[in-house]
């Protein structure tokens, strides 16, 4: 054998390696598997750094009574690497012994400054290896983060870990060069629709911070227009930035910026794209070669260079709340950023929520919307089939599509394709009383009731028992209805109504970007609709309106429009044939907005009513769930602001076995409590930092149970 490479010596032999080969290759795997990683050194007795030979550091460990800079000393050999804003190692929980630090376990960070004294009395441990020296974490972004920590009542470590990705040697290994030089500005395109538009461009062009919310006009423009904001911005010298709710929105965005002024000005921040191409644009950004982002939801944090302009499309879509702790909002840290940093601000929607409201309420953003003519050219005919009109229609009280919703399909097949929402995916619907509408529940478990397929008798969904003799415990009747009905099951029903076309699924398994521009019926859940090429779609119908309206939530009418109107704007215009069908009660106010197209009036209602009732966003709150001994404890140790109100606790639903665990539940079987505490606006940095103070104390002390503390909670029932 050589020792060289391991093969016998002479040509190799041809085919497929043999079964002594196989051997040694699982052998050297195996042998690879067990060496040990080499470890850092310790560094004991080591020469420290001539200048500043101690550095702050924020250690990767994401507890609340842990939230500081911690000193450690740095190594004459480090000092060059060991700079503001480097990923190091370093060993956390050591303890002193005969005057040196010792044991501990390593862990990452980063370096935050460097000193030349530390305030700790005793012996600092040395850091243990510098990663990396490229300064991601650069003194702008740790202002951001510890403003968004704050804000939210969480750890910095955690916000940091939302804000730098993850590290890629290769990336880091890439060369940039300077920023391009700025584009020309923009002519105003499609603005020229919006009266006060142009001027919005010009204002970024010249340099100049307007702020405003959006109102997009139904239609496939929003793209081009947003696309025309951020280039306006890049003429003036500065830097902007865009974030949007998925991937397929960004790519749209993507396309017209490109188009409009060419490769080289921006990059795309997506998970879609892969952990090191992602690090390697990233560091693009944070080095100055690129001076405009287009991204999701983690591009909040992204470190553009003198920041002329944040945008964010679509504000109220779900997707924009960061799941992992603290859990921040991306227009609340971009209203963070305009702020602190003085930079333009552009909400735009198809709809509006009641935070978009309450900024030109206030008077900190100007409307930026179509007048009404514009709106009625643009906007699809919008017809509505009521609890009333199914009750008279025969076909409706047979199937699922009235007389109304059939016709138009039928029609609008014959010019390009339908679009069919449905309010979930899957195909197994949920029941309700055909009487009074009320949920069916199962009588053992208050489960809800779902129909098991064929002659059986409906199922529980949670515990399986069968429901053969259901009455309703509200009205007493013995009838039963479709409550909500999947894409799966609502597309088999369209191909039978209509068997010469074709029915294409879009949901979360699996989401459509575009459809061709001919003929078909496309079943798509809120969100994942996709893009007709051409004109738009011919028609769309918003099946179970009800479904959406009737959810216990306070933003279940603002979370309904905007999901119709979302959809709607996919059609084309009134003049183009473009039909809307929406099945639900017409008299209901978010049905009545669709029709007008006006959800700007919708808002500002629903933000009238929460200020009398001092709803969100007119009041801050916090929600406290977990086990009722831990949240009574935790209130009442917390110093809360004299003007603070506590709502609750309530008990929380037990979670039935097999159901699975969302964000926040008690775990399966267990009791947990939820309280909410309501302050003014003025209070709520007072409010989170007292939450997190009496926190940050219970997990020193370990005391007790955990309790989850959420800061402007997105569900308050």
């Amino acid at each position: 054998m050589s020792s060289d490479n391991g093969r016998p010596d002479g040509p190799p032999a041809a085919g497929p390696p043999g079964g002594e080969q196989l051997a040694l290759i699982r052998e050297t795997v195996r042998r690879t598997k067990r060496l040990p990683r080499a470890r850092p050194r310790t560094w004991r007795g080591a020469e420290l750094a001539a200048h500043d030979p101690v550095a702050r550091v924020l250690v990767d460990k994401g507890l609340l009574h842990l939230d500081r800079l911690f000193d450690y000393a740095v190594p004459a050999a480090m000092d060059a690497e060991a700079r503001p804003g480097a990923r190091v190692r370093v060993r956390f929980g050591a303890g002193e012994r005969n005057g040196r630090r010792e044991g501990g376990g390593l862990v990452n960070g980063f370096i935050v400054e460097r000193r030349a004294e530390s305030d700790f009395p005793g012996v600092l441990a040395p850091i243990a290896q510098v990663l990396s020296p490229e300064p991601v974490l650069t003194p702008g972004l740790l202002r951001l983060c510890r403003a968004v920590a704050d804000r939210y009542a969480g750890a910095l470590a955690d916000v940091v870990q939302l804000a730098v990705p993850p590290r890629t040697a290769r990336a880091e290994r890439t060369g940039t060069g300077g920023p391009p030089a700025p584009p020309p500005p923009p002519g105003p395109g499609p603005w020229t629709r919006y009266p006060a538009g142009p001027g919005y461009l010009r204002a970024l062009a010249a340099g100049e911070s307007p702020r405003a919310v959006w109102t997009a006009l139904p239609g496939p423009h929003w793209p081009g227009e947003l696309a025309r904001a951020l280039a306006a911005t890049l003429a003036s010298g500065r830097g902007a930035l865009a974030v949007l709710p998925d991937g397929r929105a960004a790519a749209r965005v993507d396309a017209a910026l490109t188009a409009l002024i060419g490769d080289g000005h921006h990059v795309v921040l997506t998970a879609d794209s892969g952990a090191e191409t992602r690090y390697r644009r990233w560091l693009a950004v944070n080095r100055g070669a690129v001076r405009a982002v287009v991204g999701t939801r983690a591009a909040m944090f992204a470190p553009v260079h003198d920041l002329g302009l944040v945008a964010i499309w679509d504000d109220g879509d779900a997707s924009h709340r960061d799941p992992r702790e603290p859990m921040p909002h991306a227009r609340e840290v971009l209203l963070l950023r305009a702020a602190r940093e003085g930079t333009g601000f552009l909400l735009g929607a198809h709809g509006c929520t009641v935070e978009a409201a309450q900024l030109v309420e206030t008077g900190w953003a100007r409307p930026l919307a179509a007048d009404r003519d514009a709106v009625r050219a643009a906007a699809p005919l919008v017809r509505t089939v009521g609890d009333g009109d199914e009750e008279r229609d025969p076909a409706a009280r047979a199937a699922r599509l009235p007389s109304l919703a059939w016709s138009t399909v039928r029609d609008a097949l014959t010019r390009g394709p339908v679009l069919v929402q449905v309010p979930r995916r899957g195909y197994v619907p949920r029941l309700a009383c055909a009487r009074c509408r009320g949920p069916a529940r199962c009588a053992h478990c208050s489960g809800p009731l779902q129909a098991t397929g064929g002659d059986a008798p409906p199922g529980c969904g949670w515990c399986g028992r069968g429901a053969p003799h259901w009455t309703c415990a509200e009205c007493g009747g013995t009838r039963l209805r479709g409550q909500v009905f999947g894409a799966r099951r609502t597309a088999e029903e369209l191909g039978r109504a209509f068997p010469s076309v074709p029915v294409r699924t879009s949901g979360r398994d699996h989401v459509l970007a575009t459809v061709p521009d001919r003929p078909a019926l496309v079943v798509s859940t809120p969100g994942a609709e996709p893009v007709a090429e051409g004109p738009g779609y011919a028609a769309a119908l918003l099946l179970d309106g009800w479904a959406l309206l009737s959810r216990p939530d306070l933003r279940a009418a603002e979370e309904a429009l905007r999901r119709w109107l979302d959809a709607a704007a996919l059609v084309r215009p009134r003049a183009e044939g473009g039909t809307v069908v929406v099945m639900a009660e017409p008299t209901l106010r978010p049905v009545q907005a669709l029709v007008r197209w006006d959800p700007a009036g919708h808002a500002r209602r629903e933000l009238a009513e929460r200020a009398e009732l001092g709803f969100p966003p007119v009041s801050r709150m916090a929600a406290v769930t977990g086990p009722p001994e831990a949240v009574a404890e935790l209130l009442a140790s917390a110093d809360l602001p004299a003007d603070a109100e506590v709502l609750g606790p309530v008990p929380l639903p037990v979670p039935g076995p097999g159901r699975p665990r969302r964000p926040g539940a008690p775990p399966e079987g267990e009791r947990w409590d939820r309280a909410l505490v309501r302050v003014p606006p003025g209070s709520g940095p007072a409010l989170a930092a007292a939450l997190k103070t009496a926190q940050a104390a219970r997990l020193a002390r370990r005391e007790g149970a955990p309790v989850r503390v959420r800061i402007d909670p997105e569900d308050i029932g």
